[in-house]
């Protein structure tokens, strides 16, 4: 014999999650905190990377060599995409993220954060991976194109250029499980 549930009395409203919304409830604060710690990793690999820039002294006073991130129109996109994801992540997806933390079970707003997850996944790669073949390039060099490697004399340079990109990659693994955690959610609504 089943039980009936009891009626609720005046005034009384369910506060009972089901599982189904437990469990959707639960990934929007995984993603909530997945999203803060992709913003710190853009916005510190953007900063990283925008204050890279060396200066070698030379024989005399007046010729100096210096390397900065903006010589190379790769670190250059490297820093926009980068503050671009971050600006998107602080002014549109966390807003939507708390939002859907309250209220669960919102499905076009998951779908439009989705897409725009995948936008920004595909522009973070893009500058990452540029910045990547350059950063190789100035440690190694290429021997067949007469191109020496720049990092034994811009030690400095080359370190922050190459712990900017940790940040970006990270990002990037971070939006592969945001879009997997935000299908999940739509696929539990």
């Amino acid at each position: 014999m089943k039980a009936e549930p009891q009626p609720l009395e005046a005034g009384e409203t369910s506060k009972r999650l089901t599982s189904t919304q437990g469990v959707t409830r639960g990934l929007s604060i995984v993603d909530l905190i997945l999203r803060i710690i992709a913003a710190i990793g853009t916005l510190g690999s953007a900063v990283a990377m925008g204050t890279t820039n060396e200066t070698l002294p030379f024989f005399t006073q007046f010729v100096q060599f210096s390397a900065q991130y903006n010589d190379l129109p790769t670190f250059t996109f490297f820093v926009i995409a980068n503050s671009i994801v971050c600006g998107y992540l602080v002014v549109i997806s966390l807003p939507l993220s708390i939002f859907h933390i309250i209220r669960s079970a919102a499905i076009n707003s998951r779908i439009i954060l989705v897409i725009f997850d995948t936008v920004m996944l595909a522009l973070l790669t893009a500058g990452a991976s540029a910045a990547t073949a350059i950063v190789y390039l100035a440690h190694n060099g290429n021997a067949s194109a007469n191109w020496v490697a720049i990092c034994q004399q811009f030690n400095s340079f080359c370190e922050r250029t190459s712990g900017s990109l940790i940040g970006s990659f990270g990002g990037i693994l971070i939006f592969m499980l945001l879009i997997v955690t935000s299908t999940v959610a739509i696929s539990r609504c």
